[in-house]
């Protein structure tokens, strides 16, 4: 599944596309209602979870409205609550 070109949320397909410049994978879809996008951690920031996906972890960053309001690392959801309270 991790190069698949749609993927499945409940019954709905979702195509799974490429960013432009770091050709990091991305998937636009709704979730609750919600217009969210799910984007493949960049490996070669500085932040810990790009040092995650250096040493092989699966990472994924998720945005509402073009701010990062979760991700998940090796399965792990972690919630930016303010930030998700900011969006609500």
């Amino acid at each position: 599944m991790e190069n698949a070109d749609v993927v499945e949320l409940g019954s709905e397909p979702y195509p799974v596309r490429r960013t432009r410049k770091r050709q990091l994978r991305q998937v636009d879809f709704i979730f609750d209602g919600n217009e969210m996008r799910g984007l493949e951690q960049n490996p070669e920031t500085k932040s810990r979870w790009a040092q995650m996906a250096r040493s092989g972890k699966k990472v994924m960053q998720f945005l509402r409205g073009g701010v990062y309001v979760a991700n998940v690392a090796d399965g792990k959801v972690t919630f930016y609550q303010r930030r998700m309270a900011q969006r609500a």
